[in-house]
């Protein structure tokens, strides 16, 4: 079976991955994440996917390489990781009562012959209406710090929400994959083979 490489550091993604049961190694791209001017929220995850994707085809010549990458829209704006507590409040209470949409990017990159799969997934979360005190104890106890959007839809962060909507709930988390087993069977990589 081909080495699969997981081009991220993120325990998240890691963990989505392992439940495959594909064997797998992960290495960090380093990827500079930043969007370009006026780059659309789709465009930006699918460059950066594939970004971290191919940053790794050196260092791994004869894999298939996974690239994701994920932000958080409201009202057409960009959101990022919040990184502090103060701006992690600040995210949910402009998420508060509305509906946020997430794009998240995945390339799969096939180093052996340069072959490129790459999409993206949108996911909609609906936020119920948080008062201040919610906000504060949810950032308090789990410290989103590095998610986009400032919650963890795997823990505690699910209380924030009235309705979630998207082909696949993993996409929320960072990995679609739905489109991952579809990108992987299509590379030769079946996780249901023995």
């Amino acid at each position: 079976m081909t080495q699969l490489v997981l081009a991220s550091t993120s325990p998240y993604r890691k963990a989505l991955l392992e439940r495959l049961g594909i064997p797998f190694i992960t290495a960090a791209p380093e990827v500079d994440e930043t969007a370009q001017l006026n780059e659309k929220a789709t465009d930006l995850v699918m460059r950066l996917a594939t970004a971290k994707a191919q940053a790794l085809a050196e260092t791994f010549p004869h894999h298939c390489i996974i690239g994701s990458d994920q932000v958080c829209v409201i009202d057409g704006s960009i959101i990022g990781k919040p990184h502090t507590e103060a701006k992690a409040c600040e995210q949910l209470r402009q998420a508060s009562g509305r509906c946020v949409v997430f794009y998240t990017g995945l390339a799969l990159f096939d180093s052996r012959n340069n072959n490129l799969n790459v999409i993206y997934e949108p996911f909609s979360v609906n936020f119920r209406q948080l008062s201040e005190k919610e906000i504060i104890n949810y950032v308090r106890k789990e410290q989103p710090l590095n998610c986009a959007g400032s919650f963890k839809s795997e823990g505690l962060g699910i209380t924030l929400f009235e309705r979630l909507s998207g082909r696949d709930p993993n996409t929320l988390v960072g990995l679609p994959l739905i489109a991952l087993c579809e990108m992987l069977r299509a590379a030769g990589i079946d996780p249901l083979k023995e």
